[in-house]
């Protein structure tokens, strides 16, 4: 049972990384359409999680450390 449970999980986080990637990329290329700098769609939502799914690790290792 426990092992159901554990391809749940990573089939729930797999599907949500899907989910924000694509909405990520529709928003570069919305940025792009629109001739908005480089950087832009890195303020967008789905570029802000991103950047904090990247940086959480890192600041919780440095705060334990």
């Amino acid at each position: 049972m426990s092992t159901l449970v554990n391809i749940l999980k990573l089939v729930a986080v797999l599907v949500a990384a899907i989910l924000i990637g694509n909405w990520f990329l529709a928003e570069v290329k919305k940025a792009r359409l629109k001739g908005k700098p480089w950087y832009q769609f890195y303020l967008s939502p789905p570029g802000l999680l991103i950047i904090l799914a990247l940086l959480l690790p890192i600041i919780i290792w440095i705060i334990n450390k």
